[in-house]
This record gives C-alpha cells, sequence and structure tokens, in this order.
C-alpha cells in the first residue's frame, strides 16, 4: 500500500488519533510513543533495534566456578543451593547452573545420613561377610538373620479412598493401634528364600526358637549365619545352641554396618510392600497378612545381585575377602 493510498494514516497529513486508532487498530499510547521517535530521531529512529544478550557459553572454566559454588554457604542464611539461586549468584541463567549440576551428579537438595562404623575389626568382618557373598562355600547354606521389630497393626479409621484417573489413592490421615509384633526373618542367600516367624516379643528365647527353625530346613550340610550385634544374639542361650549345633557358624557385621546384612534389603521391600500403606484391624490380621506375603515371594524368589563397588576404599586384598569356607 503506497502513501497516497493511505494517507489518512499519517499525522504529518493531518490524520486524527481517532481516525489512526480506528484504521490500524492500536491504542493512543502507541501513536504517541512512534510520533515521539520519529520526532526525537527522524526516520532513524523508527528502527527497531533489539541488541539481547551475549550468549554464554558453557566453559570448562564456568562449569568449575558453579561447582565450586557449592562449596560456600548461600548468603541468605539457607542451608543449600537451589537452581536459580547459584544463577543469580553467578549472573547467568538457571540452565547452565542445572547442565553443570546434572553432568556432574550433583543434588544440593538432597540429604542422606550415614553412620561410621567404629569398630577396629571392621576389614577383616566385613572382608568374610563379602567373601560369603562373592564366594559362597561348597556344601554350606549361608542365611542373613535380622529381627524386625514393633511392626504397628494400623487400621484407618476412615475409608481407602482408591486409585482413580488423574488422582492418587488415599488414606484418612487418623488411624487406630491394634498393638505390634515382631518377626524374624532368614534370608537364603543362594536362593533368595525368605524363612519367617513372627513373635510378640523379640528375645533371645525367640531367638534361638527361630535358629532350630533355620536348621531344621537344612539337611546335612554346614550353615553360615550373617546377623548383626544384638545383644539377644550373643546369649548364653544362643553359645548352648552352638554348642549342640557345630556345623552352625555366626558372622557378625562391623557396629553400624547393618547394609552388609542382604536381609535388610528384603525387610525395605516388605516395608514399601506390605506395611506402609497396608491396613491391618488386628495383630492376627498383621501376622497373617505378612505370612501370606512370605510364603507368596517364596514363589518367585531370586538372590540379591548384592556387590561392594569399592573395596579399595575399607577392604584389602589381603583381608580374605576371596576366601571360601568349605
Amino acid at each position: 500500500m503506497s502513501r497516497r493510498e493511505c494517507k489518512s494514516f499519517f499525522l504529518d497529513e493531518g490524520a486524527s488519533y481517532v481516525e489512526i486508532q480506528e484504521t490500524l487498530g492500536v491504542a493512543a499510547t502507541t501513536i504517541s510513543r512512534w510520533k515521539k521517535r520519529y520526532e526525537e530521531g527522524g526516520t532513524d529512529g523508527l528502527v527497531t533495534v533489539r541488541p539481547g544478550q551475549q550468549p554464554q557459553l558453557f566453559t570448562p572454566q564456568l562449569r568449575a566456578k558453579i561447582l565450586a559454588l557449592l562449596k560456600q554457604a548461600p548468603p541468605d542464611g539457607s542451608t543449600h543451593w537451589s537452581v536459580r539461586k547459584a544463577a543469580r549468584a553467578l549472573h547467568i541463567g538457571k540452565d547452565l547452573v542445572h547442565k553443570a549440576w546434572r553432568e556432574a551428579d550433583v543434588r544440593p537438595h538432597r540429604l542422606e545420613r550415614y553412620k561410621a562404623s567404629d569398630d577396629p575389626e571392621f576389614e577383616p568382618k566385613a572382608a568374610k561377610i563379602i567373601g560369603l557373598y562373592l564366594h559362597p562355600p561348597q556344601h554350606a547354606a549361608v542365611f542373613c538373620i535380622d529381627e524386625k521389630t514393633a511392626i504397628q497393626a494400623l487400621d484407618r479409621m476412615h475409608r481407602r479412598l482408591p486409585l482413580s484417573p488423574g488422582r492418587a489413592e488415599r488414606h484418612g490421615f487418623e488411624h487406630l493401634r491394634h498393638g505390634t509384633l515382631s518377626l524374624y526373618a532368614a534370608l537364603n542367600t543362594r536362593t533368595g528364600e525368605v524363612i519367617g516367624k513372627t513373635a510378640a516379643r523379640h528375645t533371645s528365647q525367640e531367638f534361638v526358637a527361630f535358629l532350630d527353625t533355620v536348621v531344621a530346613t537344612c539337611a546335612d550340610e554346614n550353615i553360615h549365619i550373617i546377623l548383626d550385634n544384638l545383644s539377644a544374639h550373643k546369649t548364653p542361650g544362643v553359645r548352648q545352641f552352638l554348642a549342640e549345633h557345630p556345623k552352625v557358624q555366626l558372622h557378625f557385621t562391623p557396629t553400624y554396618s547393618s547394609w552388609l546384612n542382604q536381609v535388610e534389603i528384603w525387610f525395605s521391600k516388605l516395608q514399601r510392600d506390605v506395611i506402609t500403606r497396608g491396613i491391618f484391624t488386628s495383630v492376627a490380621d498383621l501376622e497373617r497378612k505378612i505370612l501370606r506375603h512370605i510364603k507368596l515371594y517364596g514363589k518367585t524368589a531370586k538372590p540379591f545381585r548384592w556387590k561392594y563397588n569399592d573395596v579399595s576404599k575399607r577392604i584389602r586384598k589381603t583381608s580374605g575377602i576371596s576366601q571360601t569356607v568349605n
């Protein structure tokens, strides 16, 4: 369209603000802004320039600077950095911070707790247990045994709202307590099967009775049992049991090293699959559901593919990690 054809669009030819607004569909403030730009810069003032920002390159130096920031405390007094907080501190885009953290596998928002073992014999004890996992003895059974104590039989005061499209399963916040029970479990590291027994309390007598149950499942073979340092595992009753069963040998994990016991992995699975979201109307109902789960679990049980990733940190090759006990 030529200037002659649209002369009513131009202020210098007598067109009013109202005429231009109705013809072009723009606001009066827009007309004023362009008029001012023309008066100040002529036709050059009508050129739109958007310089933007210079692109930020993800260089090794910038990556190192982003990761080095994590060693400092945030200036606002918070306990950890977020992507946007770090980006503001470094005056860079948040995507660059996220990329650096992702490549370095850094997650400042996560926190994990640990308990360091103070056992002076950590190395030989851990090496022996790892050796039983990696090189199990021939003609012998290896069991990981532990107790899961004070399992609560919790019932819900309000009905469960089931899973539906767009909505997660929901439980009422209030619950009823029907009591607790303890569970003894023995994981066969060769087959992955679990032997379970419930008890009202965890005592040395109950533990010895459970050992009898485990031994009864094995033929005439040596039995190696991995367990923790609970006092109930070291009573005179336990020593008498070992004297009566010379083919049974106990291997105690180092202090604060329950992660070396494979049955803890199974306990975590039991907690997720049965207990956490379970609804139990009584202790008897809790017991029935746990034992039923153990029975069904045995039909598809598989051994855990347990491994110790960084042996060099605490375990020397001379510690006996490759030994095979006959």
